[in-house]
């Protein structure tokens, strides 16, 4: 009888380290398959050999959201020429194409999805885009300067 009692044990033992091992693999398969989808995505660039100007408004209650977002158009190539805040509150992000480019202004509001492209002339040829960061857009979690 007590053999049986032992032998039980070791049985109840080996089903435990097992099913914890076998836990622990898919929970590695989950996290590898969410990480390769996420490295499948393409990053969107600004085109080569073209300077996009660009203009970043933080129309937000978040403090540094223009900051953040001007280093992220930057790392993917755009020249960010301004930034500043705005004083009206906006849930959207609105990406304004100033100089008649829908290729770039898409790029930009890809970036920024969700974001809604409106075609604005600018007799200016200061800038090229305008972003107004709307409450929506969340910057990565991930740093850009590690």
């Amino acid at each position: 009888m007590r053999r049986w009692h032992l032998l039980v044990g070791v049985l109840v033992l080996v089903i435990a380290v097992t099913s914890a091992v076998v836990y622990q693999q898919r929970g590695n398969q989950r996290t590898q398959t969410r990480a390769a989808g996420l490295l499948r995505v393409p990053e969107v660039r600004a085109p080569e050999g073209v300077r996009i100007r660009v203009q970043v408004l933080n129309a937000t209650k978040t403090r540094g959201l223009a900051r953040r977002a001007t280093m992220l158009l930057r790392d993917r190539g755009f020249d960010v020429v301004e930034n500043g805040t705005l004083q009206q509150q906006r849930d959207t992000t609105l990406v304004l194409d100033l100089s008649g480019h829908p290729d770039w202004a898409n790029r930009v509001a890809q970036i920024f999805a969700p974001a809604k492209v409106t075609p604005r002339a600018d007799s200016s040829r200061y800038l090229d885009i305008a972003v107004v960061i709307g409450s929506t857009w969340r910057p990565p979690s991930q740093p850009f300067y590690p």
